[in-house]
């Protein structure tokens, strides 16, 4: 007999079902809504082993699901083994409870929110990123405080689904009081970094550098887009909110001009409340775009309602009256007829696939397109101890002309309205009528 008994090292995810309730409030299908569920679950580390859904004009208010469902979710946990129950729709603390009671120890019960937060906990890699969702996560346990969720930080070695919340937290911090203080601490981290941040916006603002963002649904391939288009290496997968934090690229044009392009957060029907306040700063980087690229996965037949989603998204942030392009991605998996009738219903949109880089000169010069728009052709003259501004001037501008004269550089150029107000005060005084 050996001395020491083998034990397999290897992942074994959790077994989770899923339920949902048809309530007849969602453009979305049930169906459709739980596949997306099942992904998300896959994308936690989880293998979907049952699916329970229930038709109902309301939830009822002590389980969310019918009595009889109730039954119907225990004795699946039994027979399929299950570890978890994944709830379609958000439970509240008390809803929570009761079916935690009827399931018994040690199957957890969580909902979509709480998947999506164990998912983001994950995933956010930079200090702003930790912090918002640090801040989600504890928003969501406070009122579930009681006699709940003690898993969550008291018994962090099981592992699993659900079991990051309040990363690094003691169990005495598992205290209404210490929480409050912890989420006003957080807050102030953040009102911290989202200054800065401000301040950084602000610089690129000033400095007449147009701004562009990627938004989108999860999974449309942003990051991927970005890679391509500036030669970056930003993590990209194909999974669920693959990549939470933003990253800013630079890029210059066929025209010479340099623009900077910012991956965002993937945004996902029933999106927490508490995550969009939370990320408030890191999509305030789209607020303040000069063009949003909105990037569709034209493969998912589910495309105009991810596109809705969006646009809700950008509405709740503000950013609905923002230039916008609508871009369709992942453009190699569609047949020729299902692209067809793409660009029939969408004339002005731009069609790509960023994974086998096609279709991204046109999206350059669209992007060219939107950037010179408004623009104005002026001849200045800037003295030769302007450096930086001549800098300027070749970075960020379309230079048409120049020549080295005794009292600086004379340049015709295609200027931005942030450019040529800079620039005003160095219009050259022999610049032809019909540029003035």
């Amino acid at each position: 007999m050996a001395r020491f008994e083998h034990h397999s090292t290897a992942f074994v995810p959790e077994r989770a079902i899923l339920v949902g309730a048809d309530l007849g409030r969602s453009d979305w299908s049930l169906d459709d809504s739980l596949d997306e569920l099942g992904r998300l679950a896959e994308t936690d580390g989880a293998e979907v082993v049952g699916v329970l859904t229930q038709r109902l004009d309301a939830p009822i208010p002590k389980t969310f699901i019918g009595k009889g469902k109730v039954e119907e979710v225990v004795s699946a946990v039994r027979a399929l083994d299950a570890d978890v129950v994944i709830f379609d729709d958000e439970l509240t603390p008390s809803q929570q409870a009761n079916l935690e009671k009827a399931v018994g120890d040690p199957i957890k019960i969580i909902d979509r929110t709480a998947l999506i937060l164990d998912i983001f906990g994950q995933h956010a890699t930079t200090r702003e990123g930790q912090l918002q969702v640090q801040l989600a996560q504890l928003t969501y346990v406070l009122p579930r405080l009681r006699g709940m969720w003690s898993h969550l930080v008291g018994e962090q070695t099981r592992g699993g689904i659900g079991s990051r919340f309040g990363q690094g937290e003691s169990q005495l911090e598992v205290d209404r009081r210490l929480i409050r203080r912890r989420i006003s601490t957080l807050k102030n981290e953040l009102k911290t970094l989202e200054t800065r941040r401000e301040v950084q916006s602000k610089a690129r603002w000033e400095s007449g550098v147009y701004r562009v963002s990627l938004v989108g649904y999860t999974n449309a391939g942003k990051s991927t887009l970005l890679n391509a288009l500036t030669g970056a290496d930003v993590y990209a997968r194909d999974e669920l909110f693959a990549t939470l934090d933003p990253t800013t690229r630079a890029l210059e044009l066929e025209e010479g001009r340099k623009i900077t392009l910012t991956d965002t957060v993937g945004f996902i029907q029933k999106l927490p409340t508490m995550l969009v306040e939370a990320f408030k700063s890191t999509l305030a980087e789209a607020r303040v775009a000069d063009l949003i690229l909105l990037v569709c996965d034209a493969s998912d037949p589910n495309y105009k309602l991810q596109i809705a989603a969006v646009e809700k998204a950008l509405s709740d942030i503000g950013a609905s009256e923002i230039t916008r392009v609508l871009v369709f991605n992942k453009c190699d998996l569609l047949d020729g007829d299902s692209r067809a009738s793409l660009e029939r219903d969408y004339p002005d949109a731009q069609f790509i696939s960023a994974r086998e880089a096609r279709g991204l000169r046109g999206l350059l010069h669209r992007i060219a397109r939107e950037a010179s728009e408004g623009d104005t052709t002026l001849t200045v003259c800037i003295p030769y101890g302007k450096g930086l501004l001549i800098k300027m001037i070749r970075e960020r501008c379309q230079l048409i002309h120049e020549s080295y004269e005794e009292m600086g550089i004379v340049a015709t150029v295609r200027a931005s309205a942030r450019m040529a107000a800079t620039l005003a005060p160095y219009r050259y005084e022999d610049e032809p009528a019909d540029q003035q």
